[in-house]
């Protein structure tokens, strides 16, 4: 009964910790990872909401300002902000757009399902796929993005507080107008199945080499790509503790095989949360010597339709896809050895 007391503990203390660093941090990373967009035209995409429902965010722009909220079942200040977004959504006119939008990551129809049934939501909620994220810079949750009547990104930030209020009635305020141009159109990105081939293409690490996802090496037969998230153990281990037991015991798998000499290995990090400086101290304090790379803009995760972590995508020397490591799997202790014909 001590121990289990303890890791109650522990696990308290680390969301305090995050959540006190999110409010510290939180609107700084959303306004520096938008400031490039602010003013620019806002992206074309057709949203599909849970209930099945399209939105084609093009037919909105001109016509009405539009609110979406990035938000995720697991996150706690998105929880706390809910009443606020709720009732801007209550008290929206014809001339406001409120649109949830579940940024799809470690989250699942079912939770979203129950979470909008405990908490009694009503506006329309969106499970994206990563690309209206990565088209709009996410970086943290929650994020607010308004975009006024003349179809441009006007204010973007963390918090719910008041230039939040002023930016969404500036965004109304606005006079709506025809005939906008440069709204670029968000594309899917094809994905990497079983058997295809890793992508010709190399990425940087955070100690700034440069890693290439396919090479012929007959010396070493595998390459083993996984993906993380540095707060995956701390973070979730109260509100989604059986994930972040996931990712303990795969990162833990990969410290112990990190040697085998058959074996190229790259961590892959979301940047949801996470910056260089975070992947470096997650990689400094669990000991993990592999190469690691941040996946700022989410390509790479969406390029391998990664939605999870852990996830471990495992290829051979000539770079053909040949095993995919998620879910329920990677809470068995030797999935990976198995996997790559350790002993």
């Amino acid at each position: 009964m001590r121990k289990e007391m303890l890791i109650l503990i522990a696990s308290v203390v680390s969301l305090t910790a995050f959540t006190v660093r999110a409010a510290d941090s939180g609107e700084e990373r959303a306004k520096d990872a938008a400031r490039a967009m602010l003013g620019k035209p806002a992206p074309r995409l057709t949203l599909k909401t849970i209930d099945g429902d399209s939105i084609d965010l093009s037919n909105l722009y001109g016509k009405k300002a539009i609110y979406l909220k990035f938000w995720a079942t697991w996150c706690v200040p998105c929880r706390l902000q809910m009443p606020h977004f709720e009732h801007v959504y209550e008290t929206a006119g014809s001339d406001l757009a409120v649109i949830a939008i579940d940024v799809g990551f470690n989250d699942s129809l079912d939770a979203v399902q129950d979470y909008r049934r405990k908490l009694g939501i009503r506006m329309p909620i969106v499970l994206d796929d990563g690309r209206l994220g990565g088209a709009l810079h996410l970086r943290v949750t929650p994020t607010h993005v308004v975009i006024g009547r003349d179809g441009r990104v006007l204010y973007v930030g963390h918090l719910a507080d008041a230039p939040l209020d002023e930016a969404l009635q500036r965004a109304r305020g606005q006079a709506g107008a025809s005939g906008i141009t440069g709204h670029q159109a968000v594309k899917e990105t094809p994905s990497i199945e079983i058997g295809e081939r890793l992508p010709p293409q190399s990425v940087s690490t955070i100690d700034g080499k440069r890693f290439a996802l396919r090479t012929a090496n007959p010396e070493r037969p595998f390459t083993v790509l996984v993906f993380l998230s540095p707060w995956c153990e701390s973070y979730l281990a109260t509100s989604r503790p059986v994930i972040a037991e996931n990712c303990r015991n795969m990162r833990a798998q990969v410290t112990e095989l990190s040697g085998d000499p058959r074996v190229r290995w790259l961590g892959v990090a979301s940047g949801l949360w996470a910056d260089a400086k975070d992947l470096r101290e997650y990689g400094r304090k669990n000991n993990l010597t592999i190469p690691l790379t941040l996946d700022e803009s989410g390509a790479i995760f969406r390029e391998f339709r990664v939605n999870h972590v852990p996830t471990v995508v495992i290829a051979d020397n000539q770079g053909k896809l040949l095993q995919r490591i998620e879910g329920e799997a990677a809470s068995n202790p030797k999935t990976l050895r198995d996997a790559i014909g350790g002993s």
